[in-house]
């Protein structure tokens, strides 16, 4: 398989400074050129947007604001400036949202489109930009029954080749079958960005790291059922072809916990796992960074 969806998300942009008491808001700064906006005493979402020349839709989503969209004096909201990206030929949305770190549901939003929908090729699309939520604490080295003790904690990772980025986490493998593809890198003519894993249907897919579920479900196009760990610091691993996912968004997962099952699920008919390391969107090569197998 070529290309996997998500793995970074965009850095928060950095805060622009509180205006003096009493200033009006669109003299602290020019609405139309922030990237951040502090709320002074009066201002509503719909005015922000308005001064912004922003759509609302697109400040709420970026800053995650649940109903009934209400601001406060000394909030700090992100001014999601645009980016624009035309499609080129073999991209899928979920593998441009992967490129720019931004869930493939929210570019759908910002562009009026149905999330299932298939990008065409020259097609021009508007990025919108994105928080990076905080990586929740993790989670106690309990539960889980199903995980098996030499799943239960990270083992300790073989120093990283030269070239090769460090991780803040020991990664361990997300499931014991072969490599039946090996990771290639984009430069080559037959690209791959992960490696794939031999396995049974319906064998269990574990976290390669503790981490955050970033994404969870079904990818329309090549990839089938997908989880999406966020390992923080830049760092996200990928689970694809999925007969079953067993985690939802939002929730915290051990080293070891189970997150789905193998299947068949993508573009290919072959049942296996696509395993995928990334750090700050950059596919990185996963046999570098898990553990020697016998």
């Amino acid at each position: 398989m070529r290309r996997l969806l998500l793995l970074a998300l965009a850095p928060a942009l950095i805060g622009a400074g509180k205006p003096a008491p009493g200033k009006p808001a669109d003299k602290a700064a020019d609405p139309k050129q922030e990237t951040s906006h502090t709320v002074v005493a009066g201002e509503t979402l719909g005015g922000i947007a308005q001064r912004a020349e922003v759509p609302r839709i697109l400040i709420i989503e970026a800053n995650a604001l649940k109903e009934p969209y209400l601001v406060r004096e000394g909030q700090v909201l992100v001014i999601p400036r645009r980016r624009n990206h035309t499609v080129k030929a073999g991209e899928t949305g979920f593998a441009i949202a992967m490129d720019y770190g931004v869930p493939w549901s929210a570019i759908a939003i910002a562009n009026g489109l149905d999330p299932k929908t298939r990008v065409r090729t020259g097609q021009k699309l508007v990025i919108p930009t994105m928080t990076k939520p905080a990586l929740a604490e993790q989670v106690a080295d309990e539960g889980d029954t199903d995980a098996p003790p030499a799943l239960s904690k990270a083992a300790p990772a073989k120093p990283a080749p030269p070239g090769t980025a460090s991780a803040p986490v020991s990664f361990v493998w997300p499931a014991p079958g072969k490599v039946r593809r090996g990771f290639a890198p984009r430069e080559r003519v037959n690209p791959h960005d992960g490696i794939d894993l031999v396995g049974k249907q319906g064998d269990p897919v574990r976290a390669a790291a503790p981490g955050l579920v970033w994404f969870a479900g079904k990818e329309p196009n090549l990839y089938g059922n997908v989880v999406i760990l966020d390992h923080g610091k830049g760092w996200f691993s990928a689970y694809a072809k999925l007969s079953k996912v067993t985690v939802k968004k939002g929730e915290t997962v051990r080293s070891g916990e189970r997150v789905g099952l193998i299947g068949n699920t993508g573009a290919t008919a072959t049942t296996e796992l696509h395993f995928e390391i990334r750090r700050k969107t950059v596919p990185q090569d996963p046999v570098k960074l898990l553990p020697a197998r016998d």
